[in-house]
């Protein structure tokens, strides 16, 4: 299929070679024009706004963007309601809040355009294993999209949550999810670190039995047994944790439904701690953030 990539970032530059490489014609603009360039070089076709990008590409259009939450996204929707015509398909793959998601799908369903919010997981191996795909609105425009879908998920790793907003919302709670037991694993081997028992350790070599019939084992496990295998104890970063906003949400969503979320909400606060003081818990949340994400991390 044909589409039109916007944003080049870590999530939106691998999309769109895991897309080229599953022969789709991949049309893309960046704002740094490095990056379009950059992907050009591997077979997709440039444009240098998204007025030239909207141009090239047959009705329906699909318009796929990667791009900050926030006011970036809505800067670029603005301008591409104006390029578009009736029909055409505008996915945001960000994690943008899904109440704001809503507010976008009613603009553009003024205008005729219709939008799909893609949750999409995966972060940096995304384009090696697969990206798992949290799909709300417009359901015509979502079984349209299935070739794309196939292309960028695993098997099995893509899936139709409901009307507008409905996709990143599942993201939402995922995320908040995520922050858990990341929280969880860290204060975890804090403790190990903090035992009498802790020169006998090695984290690398527990982070990979727990792998081998555990009931804790999971893709995180293998990412920091990973993050241990590069450096033993952590002693190369900061324990200190950004959020990007999902776990916020998460937690306002909890409040606003009145629904316990005690230890969510916990992992939110020990990000904000980690900022004060440098824990061997917060260096693990922070590595796994790198691994899996390619999450900026601080030097110690």
């Amino acid at each position: 299929m044909q589409l039109g990539m916007i944003g080049l970032g870590r999530m939106g530059m691998n999309m769109a070679r895991r897309l080229l490489e599953e022969g789709h014609e991949v049309h893309a603009y960046n704002r740094t024009p490095a990056r379009t360039e950059e992907v050009a070089a591997l077979g997709a076709h440039p444009a240098y706004s998204l007025g030239e990008l909207v141009g090239q590409l047959a009705s329906p259009r699909i318009l796929w963007l990667m791009l900050p939450a926030g006011s970036t996204i809505d800067t670029h929707l603005q301008s591409l309601a104006s390029e578009c015509t009736e029909g055409d398909i505008i996915v945001d793959g960000g994690n943008s809040f899904y109440k704001d998601t809503l507010k976008r799908s009613e603009m553009l369903a003024e205008k005729h355009i219709k939008y799909l919010d893609v949750g999409v997981s995966g972060g940096i191996w995304g384009r090696e294993k697969g990206y798992c795909l949290m799909i709300g609105g417009d359901e015509d425009s979502y079984s349209y999209l299935i070739p794309i879908f196939e292309s960028l998920a695993p098997p099995e790793g893509y899936l139709y949550c409901g009307p507008s907003g409905a996709g990143h919302f599942v993201k939402m709670i995922h995320n908040g999810i995520e922050y858990a037991m990341m929280q969880a694993y860290g204060e975890g081997f804090e403790l190990l670190e903090n035992s009498p028992y802790a020169k006998n350790f090695n984290y690398a070599k527990i982070a990979h039995l727990w792998n081998r019939g555990s009931v804790i084992r999971s893709w995180l496990l293998e990412l920091a047994e990973l993050a241990f295998s590069s450096d033993p104890r952590l002693s190369q970063i900061k324990g200190y944790v950004e959020d990007s906003g999902e776990g916020r949400w998460t937690v306002m969503q909890a409040i606003e439904s009145a629904t316990p979320a005690t230890v969510i909400a916990h992992s939110l606060f020990q990000r904000f701690r980690s900022r004060q003081e440098d824990t061997f818990s917060d260096k693990l949340i922070a590595a796994l953030r790198k691994e899996f994400g390619g999450h900026p991390v601080k030097s110690a």
